[in-house]
């Protein structure tokens, strides 16, 4: 059986409405205000965010586009894109249960939606890279998750069989569009509940 993990939200911490309480807190008065700045400025990873994700985006760009568009300040906007990297910590959890299914022999990939300075960044500092055979983000290939591309050039990234495949994502309509891709595919909320699925489905013992 092959894993393909995402990465943020599921084996890296990604909070974003706790992540701008912190970095922006005159911002974030009310929760009502950190979800309408979560909204504003991420745009649910579309729109400017996406280019940036599908790498065609750089981080000065999008933080011009993000300050126009929203009327935040230049750097405070920077801030935020210069902060994520740093954010985007282990879940211990993730890894231990990523670690236990690479010493059970599975086959271990990642598919992520993320842009290049943060790749650089996130194989540059985690050891749990080391785990994966292969991985896709985003920013690499020009393509991101949703779209049906971005599976079908995972596939053959990997060399993997439909039949074979678990896709872990903590995102809804990535595991749909997974499932539609002919994987099978389960939406990450912790460890604990991946991994009753994983064992549901018999993808682990």
């Amino acid at each position: 059986m092959k894993m393909i993990f995402d990465l943020a939200g599921v084996l890296l911490r990604w909070q974003p409405h706790e992540f701008l309480s912190r970095l922006l807190p005159e911002r974030c008065t009310t929760p009502q205000a950190t979800r309408d700045l979560t909204l504003s400025l991420f745009q649910g990873f579309g729109g400017d965010w996406s280019e940036f994700d599908r790498g065609t985006l750089d981080a000065g760009p999008l933080a011009q586009r993000i300050s126009r568009r929203t009327g935040v300040l230049l750097r405070e906007v920077r801030s935020v894109i210069d902060a994520i990297p740093d954010e985007l910590q282990p879940v211990p959890a993730s890894v231990d249960l990523l670690q236990r299914m690479h010493a059970m022999g599975k086959e271990l990939y990642f598919l992520s939606n993320m842009p290049e300075p943060y790749a650089r960044h996130l194989e540059a500092r985690h050891a749990f890279f080391q785990m994966f055979r292969q991985g896709v983000f985003s920013a690499r290939v020009q393509l991101i998750k949703p779209e049906p591309a971005i599976f079908a050039h995972a596939r053959d990234a990997f060399g993997i069989g439909d039949e074979s495949v678990v896709f872990i994502d903590d995102v809804a309509v990535n595991v749909v569009a997974a499932r539609t891709a002919g994987w099978r595919a389960i939406q990450f909320h912790d460890a604990a509940q991946c991994e009753s699925e994983l064992a549901e489905i018999g993808a682990i013992s």
